[in-house]
């Protein structure tokens, strides 16, 4: 986590999580938490947000792979893409992602819930200039994959037109963890059924090599 960026940010006025009235959460609300550290942290390890926003009257929403840069979120996509063009536009839109932790198992369907800590920004996007679009492209890249940009073949002028990028300010946005235990009522103590937590975690698995693969080369360790 970028410690540096937390008193720059909270000097530059911008609004802290769950500080307006769209992002103030009113399910729940002992789960809300306003440090700008915990909303730093989860973008750090997300690796897809979930993009919505309204094309022709219709809502939308895609899955994109998403990047922490400073207090902004890159998002990427296809330079044909409707979405990524209302993006760049300066579209309303809503991002939220989601780190699954665990699944809560209570002695109840009712009670029983997850472990989790999600992240939602409003706002309206930017879209990176040519100039800066690599850069960009380089940061989304090595977050996915540290280290991984400086060893790859350089991009084509082609590709870069190709592809969009657009920057998302978290100035407004909500962070809700909750990472509790089962909250059955005293009457449900003796049920005769196991409950707890059952950890959940996102992890790499053995890389598998690529059929055409040509070259003696160790794989990436993500």
């Amino acid at each position: 986590m970028d410690q540096a960026l937390i008193p720059a940010d909270a000097a530059s006025g911008a609004p802290r999580p769950g500080s307006t009235p769209r992002t103030r959460v009113r399910r729940l609300p002992e789960k809300s938490v306003d440090d700008v550290a915990a909303l730093y942290g989860v973008l750090d390890e997300a690796l897809v947000a979930h993009v919505a926003v309204v094309d022709d009257a219709r809502p939308v929403v895609l899955a994109m792979a998403c990047a922490r840069d400073g207090d902004q979120l890159l998002l990427h996509g296809s330079s044909g893409s409707r979405v990524m063009r209302r993006l760049a536009a300066g579209a309303p839109a809503c991002v939220t992602v989601t780190l699954l932790d665990g699944l809560v198992l209570a002695r109840s369907a009712f009670e029983s819930s997850m472990r989790y800590r999600g992240v939602v920004v409003f706002g309206r996007a930017l879209e990176v200039p040519p100039a800066e679009k690599e850069e960009a492209l380089r940061r989304l890249t090595d977050h996915l994959t540290p280290g991984r940009w400086d060893r790859l073949r350089p991009p084509h002028r082609r590709e870069l037109a190709a592809t969009t990028v657009v920057r998302l300010p978290l100035a407004e946005c909500s962070v809700k963890i909750s990472d509790g235990w089962p909250d059955d009522p005293d009457d449900d103590l003796d049920w005769p059924v196991w409950a707890g937590v059952v950890p959940l975690s996102t992890t790499g698995g053995r890389p598998l090599a690529d059929p055409r693969l040509r070259v003696d080369a160790a794989p990436p360790e993500v």
